[in-house]
């Protein structure tokens, strides 16, 4: 603990972000550089608390107070040292995750809990600016030949601990750069992809190998990467959306968000993409009112549409914590985004009903608010459309952000043949092993849609079920 007192005498502060009006008009990240004084004030915040909930909250297991301590005491390098013990890479978790770990910050009780994101994220690109952050190969080689199928935060973080164990991992990644949802999932102004490229020379400076325009099952059959490796590590996350399911659907103009946001990344690396999806000039709505929903939101924005609104299906959450929703649970309270600062435009408890438009191409949208009412029989309330309440908005450009259903099962994992669970996902056991021997699964594609950090989480346990499989013993450690 570095300071006794620290949480009775400072009160939480973030960085701030910069001003709207500027930053809407680029694609670089939105919060300013925070004072490293300030830093360690907030990093003082961190109580002798007896049982630090706030391990548990993080899937990783991270040891936050003892990084918070370091970074009060000036001490950044034996921070990142510590941080990286359970974490390979905080600098993606301190952008992306939603901090399941400050929910359950003992000091959140009562008080705004500490700061831990933001501590993260400073120690890795202090790390990362003093030139800490090298590659770490492997003593010797096992001569073991691995396949890490998908690019995301599972199969980066699977590869990297396999690497470093000395067997020798190729990825493949059926877009054609690696990164995963990391590289074309997020926009530029939540993580520049100087982040991820930085680390993935790391790795390929670890022994890494990687393949892209692999879509394993399509343009690689498995059977040739189960001939050529001794073991296989499935991680190509929860790539199924969720549809909507009314009349005129069919209509041009309507589509998925990871249809529209992998293509305004790929201009933002430089690519020409013929006939973007674009939001210039539209009316724009977008249907899900979550992370994917928000990413789509600042990237219209800055495109310069017309309107935006975004629609959520469920009620508004509350300010604060609901009587069934205590600590040390995740808050379900009501959060509002970078994205929703530069346009505050949701609505919730609104049903779509139907699509129609002119020439093929959307031009309205149909809908209805929702009262959610108790169910009589218990489990959650049920949705009921209020009579008068339909109403009808000009809708040029529809993007659906509304989850995802699993992974895709009809080319890799259909031939693999291997088993699926109830709820669509990969089975794997509890070294993350799938049904067939030899062949293991991490991240979003066993999980379901799930977190950045759970998805590391992941990766790594797959890594050691993978080491332990073909060793027979593995020095590497689980994160839960």
């Amino acid at each position: 603990m570095g300071k006794p007192t620290g949480f009775m005498e400072a009160t939480r502060e973030l960085p701030r972000r910069r001003p709207v009006e500027e930053r809407i008009h680029d694609w670089q990240e939105v919060y300013l550089p925070f004072d490293d004084g300030k830093l360690k004030t907030q990093a003082a915040r961190c109580m002798d608390c007896g049982v630090p909930f706030c391990h548990t909250g993080c899937p990783l297991g991270n040891i936050i107070p003892d990084w918070n301590d370091l970074v009060f005491r000036n001490r950044w390098r034996e921070a990142i040292e510590r941080l990286h013990l359970t974490n390979n890479f905080p600098e993606f978790t301190g952008r992306l995750c939603p901090a399941p770990c400050e929910a359950s910050c003992v000091l959140g009780i009562n008080e705004p809990a500490v700061t831990i994101k933001n501590i993260e994220q400073t120690i890795i690109d202090h790390a990362f600016a003093e030139g800490w952050v090298k590659p770490e190969p492997a003593h010797k080689n096992t001569g073991k030949k691995v396949a890490v199928v998908g690019s995301g935060p599972a199969g980066l973080a699977c590869a990297q601990q396999l690497a470093r164990v000395g067997h020798e991992v190729t990825v493949f990644e059926r877009a054609d750069r690696i990164g995963g949802l990391l590289r074309y999932g997020i926009p530029e102004f939540k993580m520049e992809k100087r982040v991820l490229d930085r680390r993935l020379k790391q790795m390929e400076a670890e022994g890494v190998k990687f393949v892209v325009n692999a879509h394993i099952g399509v343009t690689h059959p498995i059977d040739d990467l189960r001939k050529e490796f001794d073991a296989i590590a499935l991680c190509g996350g929860a790539t199924h959306p969720r549809d909507l399911q009314v009349p005129g659907r069919e209509l041009k103009g309507t589509y998925f968000a990871m249809e529209y946001l992998p293509q305004s990344n790929k201009v933002c690396h430089g690519d020409s993409v013929p006939n973007q999806i674009s939001a210039k000039g539209k009316h724009v709505i977008i249907i899900g009112g979550g992370d994917t929903g928000a990413d789509c939101l600042g990237t219209a924005t800055r495109q310069g549409a017309k309107s935006i609104k975004q629609y959520e299906l469920l009620p508004r959450p509350p300010d604060a914590r609901a009587p069934n929703n205590p600590w040390p649970q995740w808050a379900n309270i009501f959060r509002s985004s970078s994205a929703h600062e530069e346009c505050e435009c949701r609505d919730f408890s609104i049903q779509t009903n139907k699509l129609t438009g002119e020439s093929g191409e959307v031009k309205k949208l149909h809908a209805v608010r929702l009262n959610w009412v108790p169910n009589p029989a218990g489990g959650p309330p049920k949705p009921e459309p209020i009579p008068g309440t339909e109403f009808t908005v000009d809708a040029e450009l529809i993007l659906l952000a509304m989850g995802f259903l699993g992974p895709e099962k009809n080319t890799m994992l259909a031939q693999l043949g291997v088993k699926i669970t109830e709820r669509g996902n990969v089975w794997a056991d509890e070294n993350k092993m799938t049904s067939i021997p030899g062949i293991f699964t991490a991240g979003d594609m066993t999980r379901g849609q799930s977190l950045i950090v759970w998805a590391i989480a992941e990766g790594r346990n797959a890594a050691f079920g993978i080491d332990k499989h073909l060793m027979g013993t593995t020095t590497l450690t689980k994160s839960f």
